[in-house]
């Protein structure tokens, strides 16, 4: 643990959660949106990482190394495969599934327009005319807070000792029920491609800042791809939703949210 704590932090003390010991408020700041650029400022000089969450929800932590194993691109190409598989029969059947009476049929998806693996989606370079990854994560909050989030108000603001924000979740154990060594993964490579920030995980719902989302859709097909692949169960499935819609929405979106059963 550093030797000293970001100035400007409300009251709270650290948790023993075996070899990771997070600082954790004593409840939910109200000015976590002031709060949320400083801290992600200082990051690189105290060694820690801000993230919302319930810390009586943390898990087990997952060390780096198992992040570091992960070859995503084979990783993706051989998931891709199998779910490619399972999924071609209904892409390639227009016809509606059954739904319970009174209910609207659900829309016809004809899944992503690949037949392989077709790589990672590019890299959007820094300008100086995009938001800062700190002003992208401030205006995933604020948003959050504005619409009044189910589970946000039980959130504290914990700082978690890490090396990069998209270790947060492996040292937390969070959120439950998704693979996260592979997630861990996604977000390093997302942090890097797309300037994205853990923001906050509460319940199995993770919400992510991007500071230079994609502009073209040939780009949102493939990342859209890449969401898919993480196993999250809103992503195109509940509800259902076609692929090349929900691609179509990643285009200039700076909010991505996650939930896995």
């Amino acid at each position: 643990m550093p030797n000293s704590l970001p100035d400007g932090l409300p009251p709270g003390g650290f948790l023993s959660r075996g070899p990771v010991r997070p600082w954790v408020s004593d409840e939910f700041p109200d000015d976590v949106e002031r709060l949320w650029p400083h801290l992600l400022n200082k990051q690189r000089t105290h060694g820690v990482v801000p993230l919302l969450c319930r810390p009586d929800s943390m898990g087990r932590p997952l060390g780096p190394d198992h992040i570091d194993a992960v070859r995503l691109d084979e990783v993706l190409a051989a998931d891709f495969a199998e779910y490619r598989r399972r999924r071609l029969p209904f892409w390639t059947d227009p016809t509606p599934a059954p739904v319970p009476e009174g209910t609207e049929p659900w829309p016809h998806d004809p899944g992503p327009p690949f037949e392989q693996w077709p790589g990672l989606a590019p890299e959007v370079p820094v300008t100086s005319a995009g938001p800062a990854p700190g002003e992208a994560a401030s205006g995933l909050l604020a948003g959050l807070i504005d619409t009044g989030r189910f589970g946000l108000e039980e959130c504290r603001l914990v700082l978690v000792p890490a090396q990069r924000g998209s270790d947060v979740l492996a040292l937390t154990g969070r959120p439950a029920g998704a693979p996260l060594a592979l997630l861990c993964a996604l977000l390093r490579s997302w942090e890097q491609r797309f300037g994205a920030e853990v923001v906050a995980v509460f319940g199995n719902e993770l919400h992510v800042s991007v500071a230079r989302p994609p502009v073209e859709a040939e780009h949102a097909d493939l990342l859209a791809l890449e969401h898919v692949l993480s196993t999250a169960n809103n992503i195109v499935d509940d509800p259902p939703s076609p692929f090349p819609e929900y691609a179509r929405s990643l285009v200039g979106r700076t909010t991505w949210s996650f939930w896995w059963d």
